[in-house]
């Protein structure tokens, strides 16, 4: 027999009293930090907000995002400006991404297959990945400096493959490319370094196993190496993804997305936080974070494609 509402309900509500101490602190710091700024952000995103006192922050709806598909092909307005930085930060995501993979597990299977020095390796090459962003950043600019006495500039015309220093900073794609070259060295080691985690979770039987039967190295990477780290290169996957779409210290501090915005993607927009003009921050934001759920319900098909 079920006991009657009110000793239910004065029941539940002693419970929740009693684990409320608990919860409060960590329900306040969700509340200040998380769910009241995405509260603000839509008010901003769908009004002509102003940080002025006493100004009017009119609501215009979707208005603010409506302009992003307006004037795509004029130069210099807003829709330009946004559609060239999201296209850097899908070409951001379909090179470091596959570049960090690659070349972190290569070097993560060279380690693992080391008898001896794997530790003097692994932190020889996560240096870059603790090295300070604005450090990092100051040596990748100096590696490509536009004169000829750069080291890049220098290799690249001492064995003829340049007849002249290269502006690289200064250019469109070669400015995106040392982006990209800069993200991938710094984040392939932390990827090395959950990669040689991953390895050394499969079992040795199964190459003891592919051994019998014949197989060489290479058969071995694929059928058994491969296979057993889908669940580490997924957790990879999403993480690197994720970082890729939030591209922004590096492109701040090597080209501050010179020349004229073309190298520039969604975090680093100067239009926004630089003019004042906060709603489209929250525009901005609010287009990035629904790329960003759609690729991570994508990535729940993943396992299942397997």
């Amino acid at each position: 027999m079920k006991k009657p509402l009110s000793e239910r309900f004065s029941k539940g509500l002693k419970q929740w009293l009693a684990v409320l101490p608990f919860l409060a602190v960590g329900m306040t710091l969700f509340i200040v930090f998380v769910l009241y700024p995405q509260i603000k952000n839509i008010y901003i995103a769908l009004t002509n907000y102003s940080i002025m006192p006493g100004s009017e922050n009119t609501f215009v709806g979707i208005s603010n995002f409506a302009k992003m598909f307006k004037d795509i092909s004029t130069k210099g307005s807003d829709a330009y400006f946004f559609w060239i930085a999201f296209r850097n930060n899908i070409l951001a995501v379909l090179v470091t991404v596959p570049g960090q993979l690659v070349l972190g597990l290569i070097v993560a299977v060279l380690i693992h297959n080391l008898k001896t020095g794997k530790n003097v390796y692994k932190v020889l090459l996560y240096i870059a990945v603790i090295c300070d962003w604005v450090v990092f950043c100051n040596i990748i600019d100096y590696i490509f400096q536009p004169d000829e006495g750069s080291l890049v500039n220098y290799c690249l015309t001492t064995i003829g493959i340049l007849k002249e220093p290269v502006a690289w900073l200064k250019n469109t794609w070669t400015g995106n490319f040392v982006i990209w070259i800069c993200s991938i060295w710094k984040g392939y080691g932390w990827v090395m370094i959950i990669y040689t985690a991953g390895l050394l979770g499969i079992p040795s039987d199964q190459y003891e196993a592919a051994t019998m039967d014949g197989a060489n190295a290479v058969q071995k990477f694929f059928h058994v190496t491969l296979p057993g780290l889908r669940g580490t290169t997924l957790y990879l996957l999403i993480n690197l993804i994720n970082g890729a779409m939030n591209i922004f210290i590096q492109v701040f501090l090597l080209t501050k997305g010179d020349p004229l915005g073309t190298t520039d993607v969604v975090m680093d927009l100067p239009e926004g936080v630089q003019l004042f003009r906060f709603w489209v921050c929250g525009r901005l934001w609010y287009c990035h974070g629904y790329c960003c759920i759609c690729y991570f319900h994508g990535t729940e098909e993943i396992p299942s494609l397997w």
